[in-house]
């Protein structure tokens, strides 16, 4: 590790994840801000990356990649699936670990992530909230022993501007499901249900998806049975959770050589 701490830059440095992130690197007590980016033409290009906490960092967010991974030893990038793919190719370029929040990727572009991590670091995970990924311990355990007699419902609820449906993390629990009970999720979700659908299949997974105000996120898994419903939920109330989770990922990264990683990898889970 760096002099004073480990160096993380921060993609999306001006939007709301990107805030809490940088916000969390300052209060750490072994990290460091060493870049802020963002996309060219924002706002926030050119200023201090802490000018809205009312202090300064020293740090100015910039669009420039070179500039905003120079001494980075990590970047923790929470975009969307171009602009992390952008990032890829210049941290793998540079040397420069990643820890991939951002969701959204099709087969394609996570072959091109699988790549880089022949030769970078990578913790790429849906959700790097702890208590998520505990979570799906749980769902793999009461698959494992409801897997007759109850259907299966996922839903999830998050803010007005999120772009992507279903989240990321809805599809993460979909596939802990569908694979502890043998399936295949994409031949068994369901997602959505529209005039007259027939009785249900017990064999579908189903998702029901909320966009709305300023929900951080709510997920939720109900094993539906006869005579009882049992559900699994995890409900985030700011954003707080991501950022430390996503700051376990890079300290883990920070003993790691290269390789592609997962939440359980960092948290020592045995995998799923």
């Amino acid at each position: 590790m760096t002099a004073g701490g480990l160096a993380i830059a921060v993609a999306g440095a001006s939007g709301r994840m990107g805030r809490m992130l940088v916000e969390a690197v300052q209060q750490s007590g072994d990290c460091r801000l060493a870049g802020a980016l963002d996309r060219a033409g924002s706002a926030a290009i050119g200023q201090d990356a802490t000018a809205w906490l009312g202090h300064a960092s020293g740090v100015q967010v910039t669009g420039d990649l070179a500039q905003g991974l120079a001494g980075a030893q990590v970047l923790i990038d929470f975009t969307r699936p171009e602009g992390t793919l952008a990032h890829l190719a210049a941290c793998r370029e540079k040397g420069v670990a990643m820890v991939i929040g951002t969701t959204g990727f099709n087969e394609e572009q996570k072959a091109k992530i699988a790549s880089a991590a022949q030769d970078i670091g990578i913790v790429m995970a849906p959700n790097m909230s702890v208590g998520v990924n505990v979570a799906l311990r749980l769902l793999d355990m009461a698959a494992r022993a409801l897997s007759e007699g109850y259907d299966i419902e996922i839903v999830e609820a998050h803010h007005r501007h999120k772009v992507d449906a279903p989240s990321g993390t809805a599809l993460a629990m979909g596939e802990t499901v569908a694979k502890a009970l043998g399936r295949e999720l994409k031949t068994h979700a369901i997602y959505g249900r529209e005039g007259v659908t027939g009785e249900r299949d017990p064999s579908t997974i189903g998702f029901a998806t909320v966009r709305g105000g300023d929900i951080v996120g709510d997920h939720t898994v109900m094993f539906c049975g006869t005579g009882e419903r049992i559900e699994i939920s995890h409900k985030a109330t700011s954003r707080v959770g991501y950022a430390q989770g996503s700051l376990r990922a890079a300290r883990f990264l920070a003993q790691r050589g290269a390789g592609l990683y997962s939440m359980a990898d960092v948290l020592g889970l045995d995998p799923l």
